[in-house]
């Protein structure tokens, strides 16, 4: 994902978290904060509860991929975190992918269906 899409800074994080709209999964928990930028950017949180470091590592990698493959599809100028839940330690790629696309589309982020939804309607 490219720098500028990312979510960085701890203090945001927190404002994200606290102030912004709140959407759950049984996989993740998504949070929104609209942002003063032409772009949205994305921070991912895996806490200890969900597992190791490996487990943790592979959680927050499968998220940001589903979200660095929709850039193009998700509206822009908004922050936006996401944080597994214990669950996601356990779920295949496509599982997560199914997750994050649920919270997006409650959230009435993302623009356009996803690709493997056009070919299998």
């Amino acid at each position: 994902m490219k720098r500028m899409a990312r979510l960085r800074d701890r203090d945001r994080f927190a404002q994200v978290r606290q102030e912004g709209r709140c959407w759950t999964d049984t996989l993740l928990v998504m949070c929104l904060l609209p942002n003063e930028l032409p772009y949205s950017r994305f921070g991912f949180s895996v806490s200890k509860r969900v597992g190791k470091a490996v487990v943790r590592n592979r959680v927050r990698r499968r998220m940001r991929e589903v979200v660095r493959l929709r850039l193009g599809q998700i509206a822009s100028g908004f922050d936006v975190v996401f944080i597994a839940r214990q669950p996601a330690a356990h779920a295949t790629y496509a599982e997560i992918e199914r997750a994050c696309e649920r919270t997006l589309r409650r959230a009435q982020l993302l623009a356009h269906p996803s690709p493997s939804q056009t070919l299998a309607e």
